[in-house]
């Protein structure tokens, strides 16, 4: 009897281009493939990064950090997780777009659970979504997938929980907390994950889990050895502020960039060089 956690094991028949669907990372972690995940917050990132041939999408809680201005993650409500799904999936297209449920949207019940993941997939237009938590959660997820809604899973540092975890540190160092880990993320392929992310994990404890699940591992701060990588896409581009996690790998310096556009344009407007003529419509004509 296949298990709960295969069976989003399915070949897709994709090709380069094609739409990315769950079965595509199942197919990816069977040849060795990583997978590329990474947040967006609305129309233009979300297009962008669709463009840039990411595999997944995760429209993430973090917008209360990184567009919020939250100091957490914690504030952000289901209708603001909702608003900005939507606008990313005005933008993206291929990637396989996925939405984190917020705090205690899922913990009470697993009927609340499956009532706010499907608000996700019919009013955010979200084909999977993502929930926190391991062994704890494991009976709302098998009742969302049961329901046709495929979750994603997240073990480690998980940061609804940065209270408890008393702030954002490695979890799993421990052989306990290891263990724990481990059977958190077992519990969640069995119960239906079709992939599982890994926060904040020793390399060599996020490689034994890896190596133990049939269904893929996204890592963040977790080593090289999970089946695929995430980065907030505010870290990624240089467009979040203070001193970003030692896991975090800088590709641009967006926020610079638009800084100096700014104050460009601000000089411009004080001097009289903006606008030209050549930014200006012509005069009227005087013609009767």
């Amino acid at each position: 009897m296949r298990k709960a956690g295969m069976r989003w094991a399915m070949k897709p028949q994709t090709k380069s281009g094609e739409k990315i669907r769950v079965a595509t990372l199942q197919e990816r972690k069977s040849r060795g493939q990583k997978i590329v995940m990474v947040t967006a917050y609305d129309y233009p990132t979300g297009r962008l990064a669709d463009e840039a041939g990411v595999d997944v999408i995760l429209v993430g809680d973090s917008l209360g950090n990184t567009v919020l201005g939250f100091e957490n993650t914690i504030p952000v409500t289901l209708e603001q997780m909702i608003h900005h799904t939507a606008a990313v999936r005005r933008g993206a297209k291929r990637a396989l777009l996925v939405g984190d449920m917020p705090f205690m949207t899922y913990k009470v019940t697993a009927e609340q659970g499956l009532r706010n993941a499907a608000r996700f997939v019919q009013e955010g237009d979200a084909e999977a979504v993502k929930i926190e938590g391991g062994r704890e959660v494991s009976a709302t997820v098998r009742r969302i997938v049961e329901a046709g809604i495929p979750v994603m899973g997240h073990v480690g540092l998980t940061p609804q929980s940065v209270h408890a975890q008393s702030g954002y540190r490695v979890q799993g160092r421990g052989r306990e907390e290891a263990q724990r880990l481990r059977d958190d993320a077992k519990a969640l392929e069995d119960a239906g994950c079709f992939a599982v992310v890994l926060e904040c994990l020793p390399w060599d404890l996020a490689r034994e889990v890896t190596e133990s699940l049939t269904v893929p591992t996204i890592g963040i701060g977790s080593g090289a050895e999970c089946d695929g990588q995430v980065l907030v896409l505010c870290d990624l581009i240089g467009l979040s502020f203070g001193e970003p996690a030692r896991f975090v790998k800088q590709y641009g310096q967006v926020g610079e960039m638009i800084r100096q556009a700014v104050a460009a344009f601000r000089e411009e407007v004080r001097s009289g060089a903006y606008p030209d003529r050549g930014h200006a419509y012509e005069e009227r004509s005087t013609e009767t």
